[in-house]
């Protein structure tokens, strides 16, 4: 099996028009009329579609990652969540912690720099709606194709299409659908229910899985297959309550596709940056996380993977600098309180050790994004016992590591070679007896940023031009051309945790817990289940698919469908379908599921997730109708002859906007 590198992200005048189908701006709704001209000519031919599909899928990268090069743009979905949290302390408690002050339809959305990306999700989803009603509004005029092929080119088309509506509804709550390219500026759109586009969603789907051929029949990967638009079906059908259909369509993707969870070491064996500084011990979850084993054939659950190791159209995905903890800011003293113990040193440096050459091991981290303590410590946890066993959590084969596994590598230390420290053991004095240190010290100024652990099997990625480099003291993940940043779209274990979900809300939680143990024991987990909640499941979501999955979209799905089908939390607590998704305040009572886990397994709305680094402090706050982003007022003020309506709990939203609550009236509206 090949990586479809020239088909799929081939450069070419008619890939370079496929962007400029609807508008040449950042606002779906802010037509160009010039891109109305030449289309029905470009895209009569199989060609055409070809570059059309191929920008489709491109887009499932961009997405995810832009190029940034602090940043990394899924983590947008992680920072109103259980998992993760913003961390860059030195941005003046900035907006990305006080979500229920800040987010707001007219501010605090911007992309760029070490902003948020929620703007940017909307701006790309629609981005990826038009690259697919391009394929859709023209297939049928292309002269040649068999019905098979045609077939074939609609449902992948359907696919990219119901990936961005899944994101933007479960971001974005109640969105325009768009099914058409428009033959003049349309500004009087009406907002369509998140139900009523998850039923079209269900529709365009099946379609999707009855004619996209199987990744078997395929020369290529990389292209959407049947399996990731089962996938996708699995989900949708979550959300629309057919858990039954959830489940048969889970269980044929399990069995019937040539798939199957990896439980052996495979592939290729790529070692850690350094292994005399950092060893790892070959193990199946390493090489099931290493990008170059991601396209591997051996790896067979592998459902559909984004291609990010193509110098043709590569992007920079510095996921080390953006998410590993700033382990070499001066805020760590050794315990003899000397500043900046630990360095980025390179290797043709007089001060360099290849014991102690921790950038290579595990980058330069400046922790933009971080973890929250519910991931590095609470989930690991069992009756009072933490799993080092679990592979995904483990030190000893080189999997996870803690910060008190780093060793102070600058000369100037006295403690050089000596393991980091968090509170000093004993008091420290100078040569004239003066106490520097205290014993019981914090040794650590800035905890939110600077001391958390990491798991380096997830993250970590050989970065391929600094490597190359003897100079180079900035590891930072895929960070430039020769580098291999692909990456999973979907993964066969987040298909169990799925068909887990689909037998819960049947109401057999034991044969969840089956599925959730397929995972674990994989992993070599000591804990296997008999009967499981949905906090298991979202747990064992988080140990198994961090970075992976779209978190706060996953958990507003997850609370949706707790919702529609009457079971009750890990609390006990059931949800009303009605008010689920329009509640207000920043108390801990009430709210939504995922408002819920927010608060109690993250450090949302409590007096201690305010976290202090200099005269700069940070509030971690969150609001009940934060669940869904603000649609943007760009959006809402171009749409000069209708109104958009905007998500409860934000200025401009009202219940009596008129909305499309059946998607085929939505899709005649456009005509």
């Amino acid at each position: 099996m090949k990586i479809n590198s020239k088909n799929i992200f081939r450069t070419s005048a008619v890939l370079a028009f496929a962007g400029t189908m609807v508008g040449c701006t950042s606002d779906f709704l802010k037509q160009d009329p010039l891109s109305f001209y030449e289309p029905s000519t470009t895209y009569t031919t199989e060609a055409g579609l070809q570059s059309a599909l191929a920008q489709c899928d491109k887009q499932l990268k961009t997405y995810r990652i832009d190029g940034n090069w602090n940043n990394v743009g899924i983590f947008t979905n992680y920072l109103m969540s259980d998992v993760g949290m913003y961390a860059k302390t030195d941005m003046g408690g900035g907006f990305q912690d006080n979500f229920d002050a800040k987010l707001t339809p007219t501010s605090g959305m911007a992309s760029g720099g070490d902003a948020n990306y929620m703007q940017r999700f909307w701006d790309q989803g629609y981005s990826m709606v038009k690259y697919a009603n391009s394929i859709l509004s023209y297939v049928d005029q292309v002269d040649g194709l068999s019905n098979e092929l045609r077939d074939a080119y609609k449902g992948r088309a359907y696919f990219h299409r119901a990936y961005a509506y899944y994101n933007l509804c479960l971001q974005f709550g109640d969105i325009p659908l768009v099914t058409k390219l428009i033959a003049s500026p349309k500004r009087n759109y009406r907002s369509t229910s998140k139900e009523a586009v998850f039923q079209m969603l269900v529709h365009d789907l099946e379609f999707a899985v009855a004619h996209v051929p199987s990744q078997s029949k395929m020369s290529y990967v990389g292209q959407v297959n049947q399996e990731a638009c089962m996938q996708l079906l699995i989900k949708c059908y979550l959300v629309t309550g057919e858990y039954a259909k959830a489940e048969q369509t889970a269980t044929d993707l399990i069995n019937n596709h040539g798939l199957k969870l990896m439980t052996e070491s495979f592939g290729t064996w790529q070692p850690s940056g350094n292994e005399n500084t950092w060893k790892v011990e070959r193990n199946v979850v390493w090489d099931l996380h290493r990008t170059p084993n991601i396209a591997d054939p051996a790896n067979k659950e592998t459902i559909m993977m984004i291609v990010n190791s193509n110098d043709e159209d590569f992007t920079t995905y510095n996921v080390m600098r953006a998410c590993f903890a700033h382990w070499s800011n001066s805020v760590i003293r050794d315990p003899h309180g000397m500043a900046t113990p630990g360095n980025n040193i390179a290797r043709n440096n007089s001060n360099y050790n290849d014991t102690l050459d921790w950038v290579r091991a595990a980058g330069r981290g400046i922790a933009v994004n971080r973890t929250s303590f519910y991931y590095n410590k609470t989930i690991w946890s069992y009756d009072g016992e933490t799993d080092w066993q679990d592979l995904r959590h483990n030190r000893k084969v080189g999997n996870w590591m803690e910060m008190e596994d780093f060793k102070y590598n600058n000369p100037k230390s006295e403690c050089y070679g000596q393991h980091y420290q968090l509170y000093a053991d004993k008091d420290y004095a100078d040569g004239n007896g003066k106490v520097l240190v205290h014993k019981g010290d914090l040794l650590c100024s800035d905890t939110i940023r600077s001391w958390y652990p990491t798991p380096l099997y997830q993250l970590y990625i050989l970065d391929t031009p600094n490597e190359n480099n003897m100079g180079a003291n900035q590891f930072q993940g895929a960070s430039g051309k020769g580098a291999n940043g692909d990456m999973y779209l979907f993964r066969l274990a987040e298909t169990y945790l799925l068909r887990a979900e689909a037998r819960l809300y049947q109401k057999n939680p034991a044969g969840a817990a089956e599925d959730v143990n397929a995972i674990r024991k994989r992993a070599n987990a000591k804990k296997m289940y008999t009967t499981v909640n949905i906090g298991d499941i979202m747990a064992e979501r988080a140990r198994e698919l961090y970075l992976e999955e779209f978190r706060q979209a996953e958990m507003v799905r997850v609370s949706w469908c707790l919702a529609k089908s009457g079971i009750a939390d890990e609390w006990g607590n059931t949800y009303d379908l009605n008010t689920w998704d329009k509640q207000e305040g920043t108390d801990l009572s009430g709210g939504s599921y995922w408002y819920r886990r927010c608060t109690t397994y993250n450090v949302f709305n409590h007096d201690y997730g305010k976290g202090q680094q200099g005269n700069q402090t940070f509030e971690y706050k969150i609001n009940k109708h934060n669940l869904f982003w603000p649609i943007p007022n760009s959006a809402i003020t171009a749409n000069n002859q209708g109104q958009l309506r905007q998500n409860y709990g934000y200025d401009g939203y009202s219940d009596a906007i008129p909305m499309w609550t059946n998607w085929e009236d939505a899709v005649a509206d456009e005509q």
